[in-house]
């Protein structure tokens, strides 16, 4: 493959890789052009040396690029950010099966400050809920039940853009949902996403769409993660909380108010679709309410 061909497929790929990061990830303005930055030089360097494929990258490649990165005179602190930037593309390779490997499987970032994740309060769920409500607009039934399912089910943006009808088993009240690594985990629907969904699929039945997914637009299209991003922002706004608030939010939102009400952190885990326990106990760090409630309700000097 020439260097040019080369460089317009690795860096399509980066550009698949920073939408999946903001739409559904949820990354800051900032970590995104960090990460968009410090990607493109790793690939530039990998053109360099005549990589045309992630798939001929190995671990000892990467050690050379690090050690590239320190003798530029980086601290070890922004050696870390690359580092933690090229796990999380690779792992996006790999899951996505655009890798046959992962090559930083199993390799840890230096232990820096972790970002506690950002979430709402249940008063300001509802308030976003409450104005879409209360919007006069020809998507209401649809866009409830999308606001409803991501709190109610805490759901990544690519999980319910690509919700279809057979894997909503309404008997049982329950979705099935394929996670990241196309991992299937059931997820029960509460009540008040169970009424708005039921709303939704008899207007969209009324459509005649020809495709599966729940979710489609005014002239029955899939919607896209961005579209279903859009979405949420618009509410969010409407609220007065726009800046703070995105798909991934609701999911953040979802965890820690189970959390905050009482829930083992192993169902929690279960319900996320979290591979490792440790990813979803940085949960417990936001918990404070759930502390203060246990330690009202049992000390003897409480």
């Amino acid at each position: 493959m020439k260097e040019n061909e080369a460089s317009s497929v690795l860096l399509g790929l980066l550009d698949h890789f920073l939408e999946v990061a903001i739409f559904e990830v949820g990354l800051s303005e900032n970590t995104l052009d960090n990460y968009k930055r410090d990607l493109k030089d790793y690939i530039l360097y990998l053109i360099e040396r005549g990589v045309d494929s992630f798939n001929k990258v190995n671990f000892p490649l990467i050690i050379e690029y690090l050690i590239h990165l320190q003798k530029k005179g980086l601290s070890a602190r922004s050696v870390a950010r690359h580092l933690s930037a090229l796990r999380g593309f690779h792992k996006f390779l790999y899951e996505e099966h655009i890798t046959q490997n992962n090559p930083l499987e199993g390799v840890e970032t230096p232990k820096l400050t972790k970002k506690l994740p950002t979430f709402l309060t249940e008063g300001e769920v509802e308030k976003i809920l409450d104005c879409a409500r209360k919007v006069s607009s020809p998507t209401k039934e649809r866009d409830l039940a999308i606001l409803e399912l991501f709190y109610s089910c805490g759901l990544r943006v690519s999980e319910l853009a690509n919700l279809s009808l057979p894997d909503i088993i309404l008997s049982e009240r329950v979705l099935r949902i394929r996670g990241k690594g196309r991992k299937v985990r059931i997820v029960p629907i509460g009540n008040v996403a169970m009424e708005l969904l039921s709303d939704w699929l008899n207007i969209r039945n009324a459509k005649k769409v020809t495709c599966s997914n729940v979710f489609v637009s005014v002239r029955g299209k899939p919607l896209s993660r961005v579209a279903v991003w859009h979405v949420v922002k618009r509410y969010a706004t409407l609220a007065g909380l726009g800046d703070r608030v995105s798909p991934h939010t609701f999911r953040h939102s979802f965890a820690t108010h189970l959390l905050n009400r009482g829930a083992d952190l192993r169902a929690v885990q279960e319900l996320l679709g979290h591979a490792s326990i440790s990813t979803t106990q940085i949960y417990t760090h936001v918990s404070v309410d759930r502390i203060f409630n246990a330690h009202k309700i049992a000390h003897p000097r409480a």
